[in-house]
C-alpha cells in the first residue's frame, strides 16, 4: 500500500529512519555514558521485533526509504539478524544498515550478511589500544578490528564506514593514523563532532574539535578533494587527491545540516523523535499495544512529523541539552 509521503512543517520530505533496538551497551564511552553505566529499560518496555517491523512497514508506505538499526549497541539484542532478515524484505526500503561498536561483529558478520544487510557503520575512536581503552573503558580494539576483517569477507556489505567521535586534545593525534587506515583498507573513515548528548551533561563548546580543523591536519599530509554533497547527507566527504580512498567529516556543531534534514528516530521503547535534540517525544508503543489501526498510527506520526524542529539550536542562546543520552536515543 502506498500512502502520502511524510512532509514536515518546513516542507522537508522525510525518508530516513533510525530505529534503536536496545538501550543496552557493552561499552562505556566517555562522550556517552558514565563509567558505571545507566539504568536499562526492562525487557517488556522495549518494542518486540514484530512491533518494530510493523512500524517500519507503515513508515515505508509513507516514504521512508533508508533504515538504520542502532542502539545502545544493537548486536547485544538477541537474534538481531532475524529482525534484519524481516526488514530487508520490506519492498519500499532501498537500504537497511547498522551502526555498531563492532565488539560482536566477528560473531555476527556472516549472519548479518546472510540476512541481507546493506552496509555498516562501525564506531572506533582510536587505532591505538591504550587510547581506545581510555575512550571506551573497554580493552576491545583487537576484537573490533577482527570484526572489521570479518565484514571485509562480504563485498556486498559496502560501503563500510568507520566513525570516530572527535574530541579536542584527543583526536588531533588520531587524524593521520585514521587517514592512513582509510587509504589502506578502503573503509570510509568519518570524524563526528562531539555533540551535547553525554550522560554527564558536561559538554562544552571548547571540547569540540571541528571537522575543518581535522581536515586541515590531514590535508597538509594527504591532499584532499571535496566531493559533491548529496541531498540530506550528514557528512562532507573528501577523496584523497591520489585516488587512495575517502574520508568524511560530520559537523553538526560547526556546520549544521538541518536545512534539509530528512530523519526520524524511534527509541527502543517506541518513542518517535523528530530531532536528536528534541525536547518532546511521541509515544507509538502505547497505541500499538492498545490495538491502534495502521490509519490511526499514521495520523499520530503525521502530526508529530508536522511539528519537526527547524534546527537543533546547539550553540544558540537558550539551548537546552535533552535529558536522554545518545545511547538512549539511538544514533
Amino acid at each position: 500500500m502506498v500512502r502520502e509521503p511524510l512532509i514536515d512543517g518546513h516542507d522537508r520530505r522525510i525518508s530516513d529512519l533510525r530505529v534503536s533496538v536496545t538501550d543496552r551497551c557493552n561499552f562505556r564511552c566517555q562522550y556517552c555514558m558514565p563509567a558505571e553505566g545507566l539504568a536499562w529499560l526492562d525487557r517488556g518496555e522495549i518494542l518486540s521485533f514484530e512491533e518494530i517491523e510493523r512500524v517500519v512497514r507503515l513508515l515505508a508506505e509513507m516514504g521512508i526509504e533508508d533504515l538504520r538499526l542502532t542502539g545502545g549497541e544493537p548486536l547485544v539484542r538477541r537474534e538481531l539478524p532475524r529482525l534484519v532478515a524481516a526488514l530487508t524484505k520490506v519492498p519500499e526500503l532501498h537500504e537497511v544498515s547498522l551502526t555498531t561498536n563492532g565488539y560482536l561483529l566477528e560473531r555476527d558478520a556472516a549472519a548479518l550478511a546472510g540476512a541481507g544487510l546493506s552496509r555498516l557503520n562501525v564506531s572506533i575512536d582510536s587505532l591505538q589500544r591504550d587510547r581506545f581503552y581510555a575512550m571506551t573503558r573497554r580493552d576491545a580494539l583487537p576484537q573490533v578490528l577482527r570484526g572489521l576483517d570479518a565484514v571485509a569477507a562480504y563485498p556486498h556489505l559496502r560501503p563500510v564506514k568507520v566513525n570516530a567521535v572527535a574530541l579536542r586534545d584527543f583526536s588531533e593525534l588520531e587524524a593521520l593514523p585514521f587517514a592512513q587506515f582509510a587509504r589502506e583498507t578502503g573503509f570510509q573513515v568519518r570524524f563526528i563532532e562531539f555533540m551535547p548528548l553525554d550522560a554527564d551533561s558536561a559538554w562544552t563548546p571548547d571540547q569540540v574539535l571541528t571537522g575543518e580543523e581535522l581536515r586541515q591536519i590531514i590535508h597538509a599530509v594527504h591532499p584532499l578533494e571535496e566531493l559533491p554533497r548529496e541531498p540530506s547527507a550528514t557528512a562532507r566527504v573528501f577523496r584523497f587527491a591520489d585516488g587512495e580512498g575517502e574520508i568524511g567529516f560530520v559537523n553538526p556543531v560547526s556546520e549544521p545540516f538541518c536545512s534539509d534534514c530528512n530523519r526520524l528516530r524511534l527509541t527502543a521503547e517506541g518513542k518517535l523523535r523528530t530531532c536528536l535534540f528534541s525536547m518532546h517525544e511521541t509515544d507509538l508503543r502505547g497505541p500499538l499495544r492498545a490495538g491502534a489501526s495502521d490509519d490511526e498510527l499514521e495520523q499520530i506520526v503525521r502530526d508529530a512529523v508536522w511539528r519537526k524542529e527547524l534546527k537543533h539550536r546547539v550553540g544558540e542562546p537558550g539551548f537546552r541539552q535533552p535529558a536522554r543520552t545518545m545511547s538512549a536515543i539511538g544514533g
